[in-house]
């Protein structure tokens, strides 16, 4: 089984399902090249670029296929991607919140001139004001509170340094192109799918987003579930699951058994 992070996430944010997965079967976390603990490359990259990496890591570890490939946001389109370019690698798929090639077709159109507007860029200049790197400090505090204190506060200290930051905006600043290359690797195969379909307003989001109705986010949560729908039935074994009580950055945090329950299931068949 292999987790691949969301983008702005690192391997070791999915510490806590990983763990507990990992007295299941062999378990995987990385960071992808250029972002967390990993080398520096220029971003952003090709999906192309990505899943291939992932390959030949894997090779390189000699961890065999077929995969559980367990994909959030980001992560999920890589999965996507992956599981379409090789097949009969990848024994199943969960995906969390994943990022899709139809995502904003499903949005309101508010909401998508905002985003279309937005330029990450200018939201990152070179020196962070302290309260946003307090805020982002405060927030994965919250989240992290039960975790060991070594790992949180390693977690913390690295997720609001400008570096890490900054590359989180920078690897998703080609996301029109990583949604193209989806388009063009055609249809999943014939692998289960379970997509879990986070129905909260997540804080991370409602903090960095203060100029965003709350009414605009809920809009926003119900058309992911109708994207997320449809996606499962894109594929004979898909199936969609609404998991309560976690937005979309904090699903790991707050909803580790939901995850589980999904990997565990899916090992069972």
């Amino acid at each position: 089984m292999v987790f691949l992070a969301g983008g702005g996430t690192v391997g070791l944010d999915y510490w806590n399902v990983h763990e507990r997965a990992a007295q299941l079967t062999t378990s995987v976390v990385y960071d992808r090249a250029g972002t967390g603990w990993s080398s520096r490359v220029g971003l952003p990259r090709s999906s192309a670029e990505v899943t291939d990496e992932l390959r030949q890591l894997l090779r390189a570890a000699d961890i065999p296929a077929p995969y559980l490939l367990v994909g959030h946001s980001l992560g999920g389109l890589y999965a996507r991607h992956y599981a379409t370019r090789f097949l009969g690698e990848v024994a199943g798929l969960v995906l969390l919140d994943p990022a899709h090639e139809d995502y904003n077709a499903y949005m309101p159109r508010q909401l998508v001139e905002q985003w279309e507007a937005w330029d990450p860029d200018q939201a990152m200049p070179d020196e962070l004001p302290d309260e946003v790197i307090q805020l982002y400090r405060g927030l994965f505090a919250q989240e992290l509170a039960d975790w060991p204190q070594q790992l949180r506060n390693l977690l913390i200290d690295q997720h609001v340094s400008p570096g890490w930051l900054r590359v989180g905006f920078q690897e998703a600043k080609n996301v029109n192109e990583l949604y193209a290359e989806m388009r063009d690797a055609g249809p999943l195969p014939d692998v289960p799918l379970i997509v879990l379909s986070s129905m909260a307003v997540d804080s991370f989001k409602a903090a960095v987003s203060q100029g965003t109705l709350e009414s605009l986010m809920r809009e926003e949560i119900d058309g992911k579930r109708r994207l997320y729908t449809a996606l499962a039935a894109s594929v004979p074994r898909g199936e969609i699951r609404l998991v309560d009580g976690a937005g979309h950055a904090t699903f790991h945090f707050r909803r580790p058994d939901a995850v589980l329950h999904a990997i565990e299931d899916l090992l069972g068949k």
